[in-house]
């Protein structure tokens, strides 16, 4: 009788992990999985981080600088690929944008991000 309650209970605990994984993927907004928004989170600080890098060597240096520059200056930890992600950057003399496109083969559905010297972050 023993046996019989403990294997009830583990199918029902069974079944209830699996009701959990399947909410918890669909209740993502738009459809993302919980790791889709962790990384485009993720992706999103880091883009941040980049356009202030940006705007603090325009300060020192007068111009904006290009991710192989700030890279070389070690002002760019991690280098230009993160998470799948691979950035770069179009500099102009009087601003920049910096895009995130998902490199990784399993992430080619995920949205592309911009920043800009406003420190404004958008998704395409």
């Amino acid at each position: 009788m023993r046996a019989f309650g403990l294997i009830a209970v583990i199918i029902v605990l069974g079944v209830g992990f699996y009701v959990y994984q399947q909410r918890a993927t669909t209740m993502a907004p738009g459809g993302a999985s919980p790791t889709e928004q962790i990384d485009v989170t993720a992706i999103r600080q880091r883009l941040l981080t980049i356009a202030q890098t940006e705007r603090q060597y325009q300060a020192s240096n007068g111009k904006y600088a290009t991710l192989e520059e700030l890279s070389s200056e070690n002002l760019l930890p991690g280098g230009t690929e993160q998470r799948g992600y691979t950035y770069t950057a179009e500099i102009r003399s009087n601003g920049f944008t910096i895009t995130a496109t998902p490199s990784d083969p399993a992430k080619r559905d995920w949205p592309t991000l911009q920043v800009t010297e406003s420190m404004t972050v958008t998704e395409r």
